[in-house]
């Protein structure tokens, strides 16, 4: 018996101290939270997620505490508790037990329905206080795997890195040259899938200068996990300080190079191209630019089993 309650206090030590370990772990992932939102449209859904908490906290608590208060009336050893064997109906018992969960289905549905109209990812959303700049476009394509950002206004194009301007809204073009990804920033809002010949559109806003964490959430392949990129959100004139500095410089993306960056490849570094050729978004969405293979079985995006580069000749004028 002694032994048996040593072994108890061990395990109960150790699972504070396993508890108190874990708590840097977990705020480390701060960068990623969903519950600390840098943008109006991440505050909503933070909201969303926090009213259906509520809603069915308020169902299961009380259903905890009736079990065990239940669970003590009917004890053996209490004379006062009516022992009802042959008990088969209740008008208010069925009132009870079918009105509770229509209820959380109203409220629940209530919550979603005004959310999903609110959130829907097409619905553009205005500008900060003070801030009168229009929104920014930014094109989006999922690759094997890795992520390019092109800014057609400012013609510049970005590798496994975005920059947004602080208040300015901004109008996410998205497509996949490959298999269907999603692309999800938590810290700004809702996640939306990139389909292979499809566009799809998201708009979000910043409201905070630093860095936060964007991601695949969606299982692609070999290289899935390496699918992560940073998302710097500047003060809108250093915005366009950086957008003036890169344009120009480094190598051009066009019809060639966008060849090259399609192969596969895994834990590709940022980088920056300092032009861009007009219309190269459209030109992947309507696949005049051939879309990647894919993953496949055994080829990993090793480079010596990547497909070869195709001639950009075969894409016709863009």
């Amino acid at each position: 018996m002694g032994a048996d309650r040593a072994r108890c206090k061990s395990l109960g030590r150790g699972a504070l101290w396993l508890a108190l370990l874990s708590l840097p772990i977990l705020s480390g992932c701060a960068p990623s939270s969903i519950l600390a939102p840098d943008g109006p449209v991440a505050a909503a859904n933070r909201q969303i997620l926090f009213n259906a908490l509520a809603i069915m906290l308020a169902i299961v608590v009380p259903t905890i505490i009736a079990t065990l208060a239940f669970a003590w009336w009917f004890r053996a050893d209490n004379p006062r508790a009516k022992y009802r064997p042959h008990f088969v109906y209740s008008g208010r018992v069925e009132m009870i037990v079918w009105s509770i969960p229509i209820l959380v289905i109203l409220f629940l549905g209530g919550v979603i329905w005004v959310g999903s109209h609110d959130l829907d990812p097409r619905r553009p959303v205005a500008a900060a206080p003070g801030q009168a700049a229009g929104p920014l476009e930014v094109q989006v394509v999922s690759l094997d795997w890795k992520w390019l950002f092109i800014y057609p206004d400012q013609g510049v194009a970005l590798v496994n890195r975005l920059v947004l301007p602080v208040g300015t809204p901004v109008r996410f073009r998205l497509t996949s040259a490959s298999v269907m990804n999603t692309f999800f920033v938590p810290r700004l809002g809702s996640m939306i899938y990139t389909m292979n010949g499809m566009e799809t559109q998201l708009n979000l806003r910043a409201d905070r200068v630093g860095r936060v964490y964007g991601q695949s959430a969606h299982y692609s392949g070999d290289g899935f996990s390496d699918m992560n990129f940073a998302v710097d959100m500047l003060p809108a004139p250093d915005f366009a300080r950086w957008a003036a500095t890169t344009r120009g410089s480094g190598q051009a993306l066009d019809a060639r190079g966008y060849a090259m960056l399609a192969r596969q490849s895994r834990d590709l570094p940022p980088a920056a191209y300092g032009a861009v050729q007009p219309r190269l978004f459209e030109a992947i969405v309507s696949q005049r630019l051939k879309p990647a293979p894919g993953p496949q079985e055994g080829r990993g995006g090793d480079p010596e089993v990547s497909p070869k580069t195709p001639d950009p000749k075969q894409f016709g004028e863009i």
